[in-house]
C-alpha cells in the first residue's frame, strides 16, 4: 500500500513579499490590468465571458505598454504560455 506523502502548507504571504509584491512584478501587473480595462471599454471582452487579453508578440518579462493586443479563450492563452525552466 501506497503511503501519501504530507504537502507542506504554502506560505503565501512570502510568496508575496518574494515575487507578487515586487516593484517590477506590480507594473507587470498593472499593465496587464490597464489592458484588459481597454478592452472591456471597447466592448471586447466581458467579465466572466470567459476570454483573456493576449499580449501579441510580448517576451515573458518584457513592457506590455503600447503592445497590440486580441482577444483570445482563456484555454488558447494557457496553452501558449512558454515553458518554465
Amino acid at each position: 500500500m501506497a503511503t501519501k506523502k504530507k504537502r507542506k502548507k504554502r506560505n503565501y504571504r512570502k510568496e508575496y513579499d518574494d515575487y507578487h509584491g515586487t516593484a517590477e512584478q506590480r507594473k507587470r501587473r498593472a499593465a496587464r490590468n490597464r489592458a484588459r480595462r481597454k478592452a472591456e471599454r471597447e466592448g471586447r471582452v466581458k467579465k466572466g465571458d470567459g476570454k483573456e487579453v493576449h499580449h501579441v508578440g510580448a517576451k515573458r518579462k518584457g513592457a506590455l505598454n503600447n503592445k497590440k493586443t486580441r482577444v483570445v479563450s482563456r484555454k488558447y492563452n494557457r496553452k501558449r504560455q512558454p515553458k518554465r525552466s
